[in-house]
């Protein structure tokens, strides 16, 4: 399945590890029918000496979905996005801006950006292969170096290898001192680096990443970019991605209700543990943000985090999830299960 990057991109959901699997995409479509959703970053030595099935099976529903991998040689970039194309993925993404040490140890993720070229090349190697687009995610720069020619130049030598979307988190990423968690918050966010990329390269599609959580914030930034990626708030706060549709892409708001999506993951949950075997509070982990901001929501995601009730039918833990509490809000106390027919 193709899609139109312009549309689909115009506000995405980022790749996070541990996060954005499966289950959790699954979740995120229940909510916006159009934004272009992530996987987890997957290394190219996870997927030629692993389990290529474990790593890259999706959900049909899940699309338009990406595919992120981290790797650094053409020849190995150019094997994994193959599988990535044959396994249904709408994108090939390669990762130049994680910080990470153990990313670094494997020389990819943000270390790349200072090889511009060796990332143009795999970014060739991969556009040989595929018919699906290659993109690119990365920062503005690396370590303490404020330069703007410097991801100029990177953007510059990689869409000459013919890479014509790029995703750019508006900071550095330093290499050192720092850990992953802090390089998405010390690093200064500096938007106008992002947009005078947009200005230098009107030909490219430019979107941008970093610090991004509310609506206002989004319509800022498409009207001087082409996409808006998001990332923690997304996951925290999910109900925000129910208006996606209307406000980002034009399109008729959704009729669903917290309780509606929490109903459609009740289902799935069931389904993933016939099917295979996958206790439910694997998945409803992807959903404690749901309720965020409402009242009761301290003891619903208490509920659905309670290990304790794994035994029970999902729809059961939804039953107790919305039962008054005897022991008053912010309580751990809970009701007894009640006695549901399901089959």
């Amino acid at each position: 399945m193709k899609y139109d990057y312009q549309r689909a991109g115009r506000v995405s959901v980022a790749p996070m590890m541990d996060w954005t699997d499966r289950h959790c995409r699954y979740f995120h479509r229940l909510l916006s029918r159009h934004a272009l959703l992530y996987t987890e970053m997957v290394t190219t030595g996870a997927l030629i000496h692993g389990d290529v099935a474990r790593h890259l099976q999706f959900n049909d529903q899940e699309h338009p979905v990406a595919l992120q991998l981290g790797g650094s040689e053409p020849a190995d970039l150019a094997h994994c996005a193959k599988f990535g194309e044959q396994w249904g993925y709408d994108e090939i993404n390669l990762n130049c801006g994680c910080p990470s040490e153990r990313v670094q140890r494997g020389t990819f993720g943000a270390c790349l950006m200072a090889e511009p070229q060796l990332v143009a090349d795999g970014v060739k190697a991969m556009l040989d292969v595929v018919s699906v687009p290659v993109t690119v995610k990365h920062r503005i720069g690396i370590d303490k170096g404020e330069s703007y020619e410097f991801v100029r130049d990177f953007v510059g030598t990689v869409s000459e290898a013919g890479c014509n979307t790029f995703i750019v988190h508006a900071r550095n990423a330093w290499l050192k001192g720092l850990s992953p968690k802090e390089n998405r918050e010390v690093p200064p966010l500096r938007y106008e680096m992002v947009h005078r990329l947009k200005r230098e390269f009107p030909q490219l599609t430019i979107a941008i990443n970093g610090g991004i959580t509310t609506g206002e914030q989004v319509t800022a930034q498409l009207g001087e970019l082409d996409g808006v990626m998001v990332g923690r708030e997304a996951y925290h706060n999910p109900w925000w991605l129910a208006s996606w549709d209307e406000a980002f892409f034009g399109a008729a708001a959704g009729e669903q209700t917290r309780e509606s999506v929490e109903s459609a993951m009740v289902d799935y949950m069931a389904a993933q543990a016939t099917a295979h075997g996958r206790p439910w509070p694997t998945v409803a982990r992807h959903m404690l943000g749901l309720r965020h901001g409402l009242p009761g929501a301290r003891r619903w995601r208490q509920v659905w985090s309670d290990h304790k009730l794994k035994t029970l039918h999902p729809r059961e833990v939804m039953a107790l999830a919305h039962a008054p509490s005897p022991a008053g809000e912010g309580t751990t106390a809970l009701p007894q299960p009640p006695v549901l027919a399901h089959a």
